[in-house]
């Protein structure tokens, strides 16, 4: 209920995806009469899906203004607790949300907990690259600061994505930096260098500059939360702005217009390929379950995107698979035991969370 376009971009999204998905069912979560409403106004090519599009009453939705302290603390009906709660019930398999980051966040860590004592999870997308592959990113905003230890957390889970998700041996992992010397950057990022020479069971490469996240040099870039939003917002407003200009300069003259019209199918896949909607949804790396968070300002299009990507990840079982890695390695094991002991919720102790931590 949260996304910037409302309800209907979610329920038309949802319905996309349940075309391309047909083993698919979801539950739809808000106040129903606003449910059944947008369920009614399906486009008759999305009728025969309808059977399989769930809703469940929530009264109450949680703004996309309320601080996460507050979600915590409000009534359990919200559109995003009662979501939760199903994933944490295991009656559904993933969840999918285009509502308040940071309410999200607190609830899935609430409800869900994390995997081998992680004490709060990275947001991580997929950027496109050269050559049409892609990179993950993380952290993308969910912390805002980030220890060195926490970036190396991040490269821990972005290796693991990376190999189970795209089948990658040895995924190429990096640090974000202001340089590639080993002088550069701030002490948490130097330190964090410095451990990661030091496994060999992930392959980092060093330091890249921001251009590195789009030339295909790495498969996996690590950094803060506050910088990898801003690479990401900024990255989605340039990617519109060539579209754009490149539209506007072939409308500007009669000419153009017909170079244009000429042009049209290979200036239809440039758009594709740029186009951030393709690439929506963002995972939660780090909870013991499987939630997607999708752009707030995602269309029907976009939102479908995000569903399909919570569908892969459930076809990988990605948190067993970074439970089992992330647990046996033993700097992490160390870490789970301090986390345990400093309130942060485990798969079992999720219960029992108290949002004044």
């Amino acid at each position: 209920m949260g996304g910037d376009l409302g309800p209907r971009a979610t329920v038309w999204g949802t319905a996309e995806a349940l075309l391309v998905h047909p083993e698919l069912e979801a539950c739809l979560y808000g106040p129903l009469d606003m449910l059944e409403a947008e369920l009614a106004r399906l486009p008759r090519r999305l009728h025969g899906v309808g059977s399989r599009l769930l809703p469940s009453h929530a009264p109450r939705i949680i703004p996309q203004d309320m601080k996460p302290s507050s979600a915590l603390r409000a009534a359990r009906d919200s559109s995003l607790a009662l979501m939760l709660e199903d994933v944490a019930s295991g009656r559904a398999a993933a969840g999918v949300s285009a509502g308040n980051t940071g309410a999200l966040m607190a609830l899935s860590r609430r409800a869900l907990g994390t995997v081998a004592g992680i004490p709060r999870p990275a947001i991580s997308t997929a950027i496109p690259t050269q050559g049409g592959g892609r990179c993950y990113m993380l952290d993308m905003g969910a912390n805002i600061e980030a220890s060195a230890q926490r970036l190396v957390e991040f490269a821990l889970m972005g290796s693991v994505m990376a190999r189970q998700v795209d089948g990658l041996a040895r995924p190429r992992v990096a640090l974000l930096n202001v340089g590639v010397e080993a002088t550069k950057g701030t002490a948490s990022v130097r330190q964090a260098d410095a451990r990661l020479r030091d496994m060999p069971e992930i392959n980092y490469i060093g330091f890249v500059e921001g251009d590195g996240v789009f030339n295909g040099s790495a498969d996996v870039v690590v950094c803060d939360g506050f910088v990898g939003n801003i690479v990401l917002k900024a990255s989605e407003g340039l990617a519109r702005m060539l579209v754009e200009r490149v539209q506007a300069t072939f409308d500007a003259h009669w000419g153009s217009r017909l170079v244009s019209w000429l042009a049209r199918p290979a200036l239809h896949r440039v758009k594709r390929r740029l186009d951030p909607v393709r690439y929506n949804g963002a995972s939660l790396l780090g909870l013991a379950g499987i939630v997607i968070k999708s752009h707030g300002r995602a269309d029907a299009q976009g939102f479908a995107c995000a569903v399909s990507r919570a569908v892969q990840e459930v076809r990988m079982n990605l948190p067993e698979h970074l439970e089992r890695e992330l647990g046996q390695r033993s700097a992490i094991a160390s870490i789970a035991c301090g986390r345990r002991d400093s309130g942060f919720p485990t798969r079992s102790q999720s219960q029992d969370f108290n949002p004044e931590r």
